[in-house]
Parts: C-alpha cells; sequence; structure tokens
C-alpha cells in the first residue's frame, strides 16, 4: 500500500525488509461480534467476507497463548480498497477478561481511521448508530501545508474510531 524503502536507504538493509509484504488485516476482540459487524455494515458500508470464523482447541492456543482459547466472528472488507483490499477482523472469545476503558493516549493500537466526505456529517451517523463522543471535531495545520479535519468518536464497545477529512485549504 506504501512504497518499500529503498534497500540503500541508510540504516535498513535488505535483509531488515520483507520482500512483497502488504497490509492484510486489523483485529478487533468484540463483546457482542455480531453487534459491532453490524455496526460497521451500516455506519461505514464494510462488506462481510464469507465464512464466519468458529475456532477451537489446541492449535488456537498455541498460536494465542490463551488456555482454552474459543472465538467466533467474521471478517469484513474495508470500503475504498477493493476486492482484494484489506479487511477488519471481529472475533469474540468464549472468555475474556474486563477491557480497560479506551483512552486516545494509551499505548499500543490507538484506533482505526475513516477518510469521510464530512467529519461532522460523519460523526452524527457514528453518534445516531450507537457510538460515542471522545473529542470535539477539530481541524489542523499540516506542515506540508494542507488541513486535516477529524474527529474521535467510539464504537458501540467503546473503541476509538478516527473520523477524518483531508482539504488543501482550511474548511
Amino acid at each position: 500500500m506504501g512504497s518499500r524503502p529503498p534497500a540503500g536507504r541508510p540504516g535498513v538493509t535488505p535483509a531488515q525488509l520483507i520482500p512483497s509484504a502488504r497490509f492484510g488485516h486489523v483485529n478487533l476482540i468484540a463483546r457482542d461480534w455480531r453487534a459491532l459487524a453490524d455496526f460497521y455494515t451500516r455506519v461505514f458500508v464494510c462488506s462481510f467476507v464469507p465464512p464466519e470464523r468458529d475456532y477451537a482447541g489446541p492449535d488456537l492456543e498455541a498460536g494465542t497463548g490463551v488456555p482454552g482459547a474459543a472465538l467466533h466472528g467474521a471478517h469484513l472488507r474495508l470500503p475504498g480498497g477493493g476486492a482484494d483490499g484489506p479487511t477488519l477482523e471481529i472475533y469474540q472469545y468464549a472468555a475474556m477478561p474486563e477491557a480497560l476503558p479506551p483512552a486516545a493516549n494509551r499505548p499500543g493500537f490507538g484506533h482505526i481511521a475513516f477518510a469521510v466526505p464530512s467529519v461532522a456529517e460523519a460523526r452524527d451517523v457514528v453518534l445516531a448508530a450507537g457510538g460515542g463522543s471522545v473529542g470535539s471535531v477539530v481541524t489542523l495545520g499540516t506542515a506540508d501545508g494542507r488541513f486535516v479535519t477529524w474527529a474521535y468518536v467510539t464504537d458501540p464497545e467503546g473503541n476509538i474510531v478516527e473520523l477524518q477529512s483531508w482539504s488543501d485549504t482550511r474548511p
């Protein structure tokens, strides 16, 4: 999806590159995978990629490091990436610990972002569909002279979603 750094780039050797790597999916662990998949399908026009997933057993335990792991879920094709574009993988484990409340500054993966024509209108749609508000709609100028209007919202389970729209002029 992005260009690969040239092998001659300072500090990067050919042995440090993974040839032909491409982005595949982002995983989201849900309390109710069907309800969350429905939200992303309705609000962001993601599309279901068959089949539903239903995994359990020693191989899943070994791969996840979770004793007794069993999970159910599905992949949703993200908008804008075409028929072979990346997916949002939404899984629900049979047993899960309580989640920490979402925070924009918590280390680790922080949010998923969607480019939208109007951040304010998209924010209203997310809120009407059961999502929540994290912050206000703001516009920031970038070092290259462009502007990004964005807002953080949450899906119905509290996961942070960024809505963003880029422009060459301040809106």
